[in-house]
């Protein structure tokens, strides 16, 4: 609240303006000039606290804007398919007890993700039909995307396919450079592994897949219907062997179907 003292005259540019001494509750005494009756200028620190807090939310409406666009390019990035993009760690629901250690499995995983990255700590999903092997692995994928992380999802034919775009001759990268594609994200999720049984080229890129983040200590995350053993079978015990290093962990999910049951 502003209270008039004392009033007076002056000229500014050949206008006269009526100037008064007037209180601010915030900053004490200021002068205030008029040029029409009963309209006075503000207290100046008033507006200059007024124009600081105006580019302060700014400024944050910008960063906003700025994260909002970071993460819609990084969850473009990830590829998570539509049907499981609002999956996360916090809408998986248990259907039973080995469900139950299957989440806090993968809740620490992401919760200790900055720990996995210094090893290469990968996980192995295999079981099962419908019990929640994705909708974990892209909780998974969520949780380290919003603390700044990337991740990537793929199933496997989608990835040999990628890769093979490096035969074409008219192809601009090599098949080194599409497999560094794969190699590069700080988590990657295949997806489907094993399920037509593929071609000794599809099994080879998967291994170079693999053996690449191995190398570099990028952690992985493999989803299969098929059995542990089967699962080592297709891709092979060198690539197993790469997934096991470092603490890595198979998870078997051997439920009742998750999608007959949520």
């Amino acid at each position: 609240m502003v209270h008039s003292d004392s009033s007076s005259f002056v000229r500014v540019g050949g206008m006269q303006l009526s100037s008064e001494t007037k209180h601010c509750q915030q900053h004490g005494g200021y002068t205030a000039y008029s040029h029409k009756p009963g309209i006075w200028s503000a207290c100046e620190k008033c507006l200059q606290a007024s124009d600081a807090q105006q580019r302060q939310a700014s400024i944050q409406q910008q960063r906003q804007a700025q994260q909002a666009a970071l993460w819609q390019k990084r969850l473009g990035r990830a590829a998570i398919p539509a049907r499981f993009a609002e999956r996360s760690l916090q809408n998986y629901r248990p259907t039973c007890a080995a469900a139950g250690q299957a989440l806090r499995t993968c809740q620490a995983y992401a919760q200790e993700f900055d720990a996995v990255l210094k090893t290469g700590r990968s996980l192995i999903f295999c079981g099962s039909v419908g019990t929640g092997k994705t909708h974990l692995a892209v909780g998974i994928a969520r949780h380290i995307m919003e603390t700044g992380k990337q991740a990537v999802m793929s199933s496997v034919l989608k990835a040999v396919r990628r890769i093979k775009e490096s035969y074409r001759r008219d192809s601009p990268h090599t098949e080194a450079e599409l497999i560094q594609e794969f190699v590069e994200p700080d988590l990657l999720i295949l997806d489907e592994v094993g399920v037509q049984f593929g071609s000794e080229t599809e099994k080879m890129l998967l291994f170079d897949i693999i053996n690449g983040r191995y190398e570099v200590m990028k952690p992985s995350i493999l989803i299969s219907n098929l059995g542990l053993a089967e699962l080592e079978r297709y891709i092979g015990i060198r690539a197993m062997d790469r997934l096991r290093e470092g603490g890595g962990k198979a998870v078997v999910f051997d439920w009742e179907s998750y999608r007959r049951v949520v």
